[in-house]
């Protein structure tokens, strides 16, 4: 087994191989050349975006034969030995499987000697937010004053998760997504340096199946190499391995729903979930080809904004026939489905109602000749409205009695209304916890305050929103304006992400008008007591048919005293 995958073989070895995290290596780089090295480091962000590997070129960067340097040189025994293993000053340990007590007393216990091979020992901790309470708290003292020749580096996906104790003394790093085209371009430089060819929209769907994360698209290339039969990585050998949908059957399936023809856009909907697709993978990807519609459709020379779809001649016929206001109705149905999706058990059925939908979208064109044909109608009604006005100024208005004045109608509804989700709120409230919204309430300034720094738009729509409820999957926000439910759902991914980090689970917000939440609240309670009064109906009634003795003893004594034998 001498074989390595690709993301052990190009792990990065120094700091201009961490790609896309140029605002933290640069301060790493930094901090070394002017021996400002902190005894403590956090760095926090999502799997496979370079945070181990980050602290193994830092300490071999701390301990180069050449240091204070920015980059190790890679050639000195320090260097050779923290990469291969051999030197035991440099102590990795994974968190998920060491975190207890006594784990960290033994590294409590042996910070306090020097040294062996190298002028730092470094502790880097995989992981921590596996660590117990107790092992967090045997680790506070030591990582608030370490010996001089001590650093730690913790690493974690869920900083939410640690105490904020332990966070103050660190120097806190967040890594971030990889963008798509920088995990092309390494793709690209890996496979150059491999001699492999490769089509290049295979190597761009590799990457928007990772979702940011360059050990994922290293661990996709590896299994799309193995998967082809020749040397060349083509955009099936893709699909096959990342069970995605070919162009071909989405653009057939774009076709017929805009030709009217649904039974056909049904019948390659049911042969891709014969197939083994997944449906919540089946509108990722329609959602992110209906985008590089719209993208192409919008403007020229737009080939290289397109991450899903192949630019061939049917791809361009298609897209020349879609209008802008079709793939806006389109995009949003399944948006819709896709967020509905988490609320059921039986997905395909939604997404049978989505295609239905936009089948049944109809173009802005279509809407303007219907008004052209009623237009000649509209000049007539408007000249004998004319008319009316000018006899009614000759002649004056006739006067009227109260009572034969008719009566004002109501003001009609506006038809652009937030429509409130009634069947999800429900389902919310019968899951409702009193620890699950405690837990909100409680982080909800501290949420609110960091959503400030790092997305204002997004809290402004959030100032005066109030959390009603809360189950271990959603939350219910009221707000004050009801513009503001509709304005939410527009950062709505956003702003669950970010809550998570302070409330430790991710739900899915459900935003509803301050003035409907008495209402729905109190309707709910009242359909939970209607079972309770059912039952309370039949013990009075078993009472009248009790005899009058039995009545009267149990007015005298009571249920708990009265025995009845017969």
């Amino acid at each position: 087994m001498a074989y390595q995958a690709l993301y052990r073989v190009w792990r990065p070895q120094k700091f201009e191989d961490v790609v896309g995290q140029v605002h933290i290596t640069r301060t790493l780089q930094n901090a070394m050349e002017q021996q400002k090295v902190a005894h403590a480091y956090l760095f926090s962000g999502p799997r496979g975006t370079g945070k181990t590997s980050a602290a193994k070129i830092f300490a071999k960067a701390i301990n180069c034969k050449h240091a204070p340097v920015k980059e190790p040189c890679g050639e000195c025994d320090a260097c050779l030995g923290i990469q291969d293993g051999s030197i035991s000053d440099i102590i990795e340990i994974d968190a998920a499987s060491n975190n207890g007590v006594d784990d960290i007393r033994e590294i409590r216990d042996k910070v306090k000697y020097a040294p062996s091979a190298v002028d730092y020992k470094v502790y880097i901790i995989d992981e921590v937010h596996m660590l117990s309470q107790g092992a967090f708290n045997a680790l506070l003292k030591t990582l608030e004053e370490p010996p001089r020749h001590v650093i730690f580096i913790l690493a974690t996906t869920e900083p939410h998760k640690i105490p904020l104790t332990i966070i103050s003394r660190c120097q806190r790093f967040d890594f971030k997504r990889i963008t798509h085209q920088i995990i092309v371009d390494r793709i690209k430089h890996i496979l150059d340096e491999e001699n492999i060819e490769y089509d290049e929209h295979a190597l761009i769907h590799v990457s928007l199946t990772a979702e940011g994360g360059m050990r994922d698209a290293l661990s996709l290339l590896d299994q799309t190499i193995a998967y082809s039969d020749d040397a060349k990585i083509e955009m099936e050998d893709v699909l096959a391995v990342t069970g995605s949908i070919p162009q071909e059957r989405l653009l057939k399936m774009v076709e017929a729903l805009r030709n009217g023809e649904v039974k056909e856009a049904l019948n390659d909907l049911e042969e891709s979930m014969l197939e083994g697709k997944d449906p919540n993978r089946f509108v990722f990807d329609f959602i992110h080809f209906l985008r590089d519609l719209y993208m192409y459709s919008s403007s020229e020379n737009m080939e290289d904004t397109l991450v899903r779809a192949i630019p061939d001649e049917h791809f361009k016929e298609v897209a020349q026939n879609l209008t802008s206001h079709w793939l806006e109705k389109a995009i949003d149905i399944l948006n819709e489905t896709q967020q509905d999706m988490k609320w059921t058990n039986s997905p395909k059925v939604l997404l049978e109602i989505a295609l239905l939908n936009i089948q049944e979208i109809q173009d802005q064109q279509d809407h303007t000749e219907g008004q052209a044909s009623v237009s000649h109608e509209l000049v007539q009604q408007i000249a004998q409205l004319e008319k009316e006005l000018n006899q009614l100024k000759q002649q004056g208005v006739p006067t009227q009695n109260q009572d034969d004045q008719p009566k004002r109608k109501a003001p009609q509804s506006r038809s652009n209304r937030y429509k409130i989700p009634y069947e999800k709120v429900r389902y919310t409230l019968a899951e409702a916890t009193k620890d699950d919204i405690k837990n909100v309430k409680a982080n909800w300034p501290n949420f609110l305050e960091g959503l400030k720094k790092t997305s204002p738009p997004a809290r402004a729509k959030l100032v005066d929103s109030t959390p009603r409820a809360a189950s271990p999957k959603s939350l219910i926000l009221s707000f004050k304006y009801e513009i503001h439910c509709s304005l939410v759902l527009e950062n709505q991914e956003m702003i669950e992400t970010a809550l998570a980090e302070y409330i430790g689970t991710k739900l899915t917000i459900i935003p509803i008008p301050d003035s409907e939440w008495q209402s729905i609240r109190e309707d709910f309670l009242n359909q939970q007591e209607s079972s309770d009064e059912g039952s309370q109906e039949q013990e009075e009634e078993a009472k009248q048919e009790e005899e009058p003795l039995v009545s009267e003893a149990r007015k005298l004594v009571g249920d708990e005293l009265l025995e009845i034998k017969e």
